[in-house]
């Protein structure tokens, strides 16, 4: 937090040093070819598109479960948002649902890895050949990985420079084009808003780098922002491995074959960041909520400021309604957060994993 401090006591609160020691973390951390650190993720978002000059009108397509700024940032663009649905057992697009999207005309996908999950390496190579524009939303699984062994091909037709930096494993947010860390509120480093667009590879750093050199400070992350996002990625080690600990104890309360509610399919090792635990309800929300808040645990919907919740929030405006997918809606109504915090004492923990392993 002295980083913290030290932009208050001098002053220095607007972009400036901070905020280019934070993209330069960012950049060694992902192993790409540099980045630059916006207000917010739609900003960055809509920076992307410009960097790879989409028409108006293009058709990008989104998971029904990423946040909602993923459907504004394309419609304030002039492009088109497709919303896809999700595997039930990953919450995350499949690429069988991106190959018959793609029939449609669409020339970019938005990849939201929920909840910090990732795809397999098979599914991830799948997509990737599509010959798709990718665009990584790492808010949620930043430091995650892919191993590499099992698969031959996953690397885009679209990404020719983009290998692995070492070993077997390849890390989220180095996929795509581009990709984007959400430093928001719920996302898993934070600076209390902001986001940070990363270039992967040289050539599209290039291009991003020319656009960005006349940006408005006022889209540009504050060093106060960026003071705080720069201590949380370095303690992210630490922090992830505290997070890893408490979800295999909330994993274990669940795992009797009585219980009925279910988690998410994900990594045993690094394949995953640990984001929060989510529960898969076999019943309503209502139901569970009054059961956790009667046991003193506050738990919340997992997707409340999805892209569907966006949607079902529209539906009585006919003009301007589009269906949310039926997997996706099943999974907004059904999947709740339980806490999951690096510094939670044992007495929160023990009350936690006694509701999971008892909720009706």
């Amino acid at each position: 937090m002295d980083a913290v401090l030290t932009c208050m006591v001098d002053e220095k609160i607007g972009p400036g040093e901070m905020n280019l020691k934070l993209t330069q973390h960012v950049k060694e951390f992902l192993g790409a070819a540099g980045c630059v650190a916006f207000r917010n993720p739609e900003i960055a978002l809509t920076y992307a598109f410009k960097a790879l000059n989409l028409e108006k009108g293009s058709r990008v397509l989104l998971s029904a479960l990423a946040p909602s700024w993923h459907f504004s940032a394309v419609e304030s663009s002039g492009l088109v948002p497709v919303v896809l649905d999700v595997d039930e057992n990953t919450g995350l697009v499949g690429s069988a649902t991106v190959q018959a999207a793609m029939e449609s005309g669409a020339s970019l996908l938005l990849f939201h890895e929920s909840l910090g999950i990732l795809p397999s390496s098979e599914e991830f190579s799948k997509i990737l050949s599509l010959g798709i524009f990718v665009i990584e939303d790492i808010s949620h699984s930043v430091g995650a990985s892919i191993d590499l062994s099992a698969s031959d091909a996953v690397e885009s037709p679209e990404n020719p420079d983009s290998e692995p930096k070492s070993g077997n494993s390849k890390k989220a947010g180095t996929f795509g084009v581009f990709s984007i860390l959400g430093l928001e509120e719920n996302d898993t480093v934070t600076a209390g808003g902001g986001a940070v667009l990363v270039a992967v590879n040289k050539r599209e750093w290039a291009v991003l780098k020319n656009i960005t050199e006349k940006t408005p400070k006022s889209e540009i992350l504050p060093d106060i922002n960026s003071a705080l996002a720069f201590v949380q990625l370095k303690e992210y080690s630490r922090n992830e491995a505290a997070r890893k600990t408490l979800f295999g104890m909330y994993r274990k309360a669940i795992s009797s074959p009585s219980q009925k509610n279910k988690t998410f399919v994900r990594g045993e090792g690094d394949e995953s960041t640990v984001w929060s635990f989510p529960l898969v309800l076999a019943g309503s929300f209502n139901d569970a909520n009054q059961y956790a808040r009667r046991k003193e645990i506050e738990i919340r919907k997992a997707y409340e400021d999805s892209v569907a919740a966006y949607l079902l929030s529209t539906e009585d405006d006919a003009a301007d309604y589009v269906e949310v997918p039926i997997h996706a809606k099943s999974l907004y109504l059904r999947t709740v957060l339980f806490p999951l915090y690096p510094r939670m004492n044992s007495e929160n923990v023990a009350k936690i994993t006694k509701v999971l392993a008892t909720l009706p």
